[in-house]
């Protein structure tokens, strides 16, 4: 159930910017720029912002084109809305400290959720913050079709693998329903978000499959910031835990993928998949990040070794129940 406050703070406001979080999937970008539609329903004037340039397969969403990046935000909105972000630290640059006195409404669906805003609409039973919207845009009364329904679709397909998590429910499904009549097209978006990847990627993946590891049911390895560069400039390891999950052996992923924080000293991205029965976020979750017990992640200062050491031996500690 919605919360009155949670659309009192919405209907209240109407300078607003929304944002999710760092590394971005299919349901950070699915739930931004679905909210950026309802709150354009509503007469309202959104602002929608990342902290990560929008990559190529969620590049052709409606109202992609729009999002900005930390330099061109303001100081001062009517209200703040955090969207499939589970700690204040996963808005990455676009959340400063001037937005601190400002009213922050969260909304996601992550057990792990710290509950760091001034209103929380958390709902774990839910597979994506997509599907939160859903129920959103009828509390607001505002259609589910055309982009909204092609924004929101995306994300409920890409957090559940095309309805293949463990947490993909009947409701899940009735979501998805009123989207495919909304006029989303599923086989699109599929295609799109789980069927294809660059060649960028591809080689990408055949630097870090050559060193990775198995262990005690653990399978992981490491992306450099070199390997991105040599692969074509990119950005992200492009989901590879979910490929690496897939190893007949394996209990738990990880993929490590180096970057540097804003003052240029190293940092390392973790993400962490889980086989029915392990819960990876209880280790995200003791490491500052979060996420849901089959698919997690956290950033940790420190080099690829450093972070390495720390993290594997934690992950082979998880035991099945």
């Amino acid at each position: 159930m919605i919360e009155p406050t949670v659309l009192a703070a919405i209907q209240s406001s109407d300078h607003i910017l929304c944002v999710s979080h760092v590394s971005p999937d299919g349901d950070a970008y699915g739930s931004l720029l679905g909210m950026g539609w309802i709150l354009r329903h509503l007469g309202k004037t959104p602002v929608l912002a990342m902290h990560d340039p929008t990559p190529k397969e969620f590049q052709y969403l409606p109202g992609a084109s729009a999002i900005i990046g930390a330099k061109a935000v303001a100081d001062h909105y009517d209200l703040i809305i955090c969207l499939d972000a589970s700690s204040i630290d996963r808005m990455g640059a676009i959340y400063r400290d001037a937005h601190r006195q400002l009213p922050l409404l969260v909304i996601d669906h992550h057990i792990t959720n710290t509950r760091f805003g001034t209103i929380n609409w958390v709902e774990p039973i839910c597979a994506a913050t997509c599907q939160m919207l859903v129920a959103l845009a009828d509390a607001l009364e505002t259609p589910l079709t055309g982009p909204l329904a092609e924004c929101l679709l995306t994300g409920i397909v890409t957090d559940t693998l095309c309805f293949r998590t463990s947490n993909t429910t009947a409701e899940v499904l009735e979501a998805a329903m009123r989207l495919i009549r909304g006029g989303a097209d599923l086989a699109t978006i599929t295609q799109r978000t789980l069927n294809q990847r660059s060649a960028a990627v591809l080689r990408l993946w055949g630097m870090a499959l050559s060193q990775m590891s198995l262990e005690e049911g653990v399978i992981w390895t490491t992306v450099s910031r070199q390997q991105l560069k040599a692969a074509g400039d990119l950005t992200s390891e492009g989901q590879l835990s979910s490929t690496l999950i897939t190893a007949a052996e394996a209990n738990i992923s990880a993929t490590f993928t180096e970057k540097l924080d804003p003052q240029g000293r190293p940092t390392v991205e973790c993400s962490f998949r889980a086989k029915p029965g392990f819960n990876v976020g209880s280790v995200a979750l003791a490491l500052g990040g979060g996420g849901h017990p089959a698919a997690s992640g956290c950033t940790l200062s420190g080099t690829l070794a450093e972070v390495t050491a720390t993290v594997v031996p934690m992950l082979k500690q998880v035991r099945q129940g």
